[in-house]
């Protein structure tokens, strides 16, 4: 299954509320997009993704491996340690180190990630989960509905598959069976709220006396966050800093 070619190309790109520019070859892929990720009706300036720093990729936090990644939470990291922060920031606080916020794309990733969660008893982090209802994804046959079929890892690129049916080759479904609306996620519910969208997906520790499962939840709430090597940025750090071990 293909996705768009502007997903193709995305590690970095996609907006977190409203529009995504396409990325034509490896610096702009690199180059930050204009992005906001605040509460639908508050005026914000625009935010940008955040460039590699090829030191900081360099001595990146290698907390786990897993599948040829390397992976952090951020609670272990003292910078990020008592810190909260929205969609976006993870992101660019993932970004600085070659990685992105972690793209769960298997049952055994999504195991470790939920055992990282409930051994460290949060209530929930942030993945590169992101639904894909900016500009261009309304036109994609493929696509629709936006809410079923349109949500991908912005991390590594990945379609996700249907919401509404398990993963291939996975033995359960990690999308909740309830939520704030007690329906099925992903539900949009905060649109029904204040008017900003659910397009960003966080997994949560029994908020909804649900067990850990997948919600999508509004990107400008503040999380916790997992970082995993992103493939892209680091052959990115290593090709424009070819003396530096990365």
């Amino acid at each position: 299954m293909k996705i768009l070619l502007i997903l193709a190309l995305l590690v970095g790109v996609v907006a977190v509320v409203g529009g995504q520019q396409q990325q034509r070859n490896q610096q702009q892929r690199t180059t930050p997009s204009t992005t906001s990720s605040s509460k639908k009706g508050q005026d914000e300036e625009p935010r940008f993704l955040a460039l590699p720093d090829a030191v900081k990729c360099s001595r990146r936090p290698k907390e786990f491996f897993y599948d040829g990644h390397w992976y952090f939470y951020s609670g272990n990291v003292t910078k990020y340690r008592n810190a909260e922060v929205d969609w976006l920031e993870a992101r660019n606080a993932c970004r600085e180190y070659c990685m992105d916020t972690v793209s769960i794309e298997t049952e055994e990733e999504n195991n470790i990630i939920f055992d990282l969660v409930r051994d460290n008893r949060l209530k929930y982090i942030w993945s590169s989960g992101r639904l894909c209802d900016f500009k261009g994804c309304g036109d994609r046959e493929d696509l629709q509905p936006i809410s079923v079929n349109g949500w991908f890892w912005s991390g590594s690129g990945t379609k996700m598959a249907p919401t509404n049916v398990k993963p291939k080759n996975w033995t359960y479904q990690p999308w909740s069976f309830t939520g704030n609306n007690k329906r099925p996620q992903p539900d949009n519910a905060e649109l029904d709220i204040n008017g900003t969208p659910e397009s960003c997906l966080a997994v949560l520790n029994n908020v909804y006396k649900d067990g850990l499962h997948w919600h999508d939840v509004a990107c400008y709430h503040p999380k916790a966050f997992v970082c995993e090597d992103s493939e892209e940025l680091l052959r990115y750090a290593r090709a424009t800093n070819p003396n530096l071990p990365i």
